[in-house]
């Protein structure tokens, strides 16, 4: 995969400010750790509402992130560039499904998807390698967030 260097003037296309993270994955090293660090404020803007609601919107935002990240990919002509985090957005936010309230369970949430995000256990690796297209860059995340929010939960039980 070629990761060529990404310029500011992308973030001008919406589809590029989107996929990007509003700019957050134009951070040189570790562009998916910045985008997640962007959904933060995100997730605690959305955490108030009725867990109904919060499922409707990161299924929204999961379902858009299809088309946003193949868009974006089609138009930089590199599939899943590192730069592309909505996808991160969208795995950290399944992260934090029914999640426990407060800052540490924020925290713990953060670290356990980027564990899972940048890990890639099976069956997120062999699903990475071979999914392709804005559903294959959307499904790895989901999925890592999927592992993340059980282990964040059983986290939460055994402390509890």
């Amino acid at each position: 995969m070629s990761h060529k260097k990404l310029s500011f003037t992308l973030l001008k296309h919406p589809i590029h400010f989107l996929a990007l993270g509003f700019g957050s994955g134009l951070a040189p090293k570790a562009p998916g750790t910045f985008g997640t660090l962007m959904a933060i404020p995100l997730y605690l803007l959305l955490q108030p509402l009725s867990l109904s609601y919060y499922l409707a919107v990161v299924l929204f935002v999961s379902l858009i992130g299809i088309y946003i990240c193949d868009k974006s990919s089609s138009m930089m002509g590199v599939h899943d560039h590192p730069g592309i985090v909505w996808d991160e957005f969208a795995g950290y936010f399944v992260t934090m499904i029914a999640a426990p309230a407060g800052w540490v369970w924020v925290l713990v949430g953060f670290a356990l998807f980027r564990f899972f995000d940048i890990l890639k256990p099976w069956p997120i690796r062999k699903i990475d390698k071979s999914v392709k297209g804005g559903f294959g860059i959307m499904l790895d995340d989901i999925l890592a967030g999927i592992f993340a929010a059980i282990c964040l939960h059983l986290i939460y039980w055994a402390v509890n």
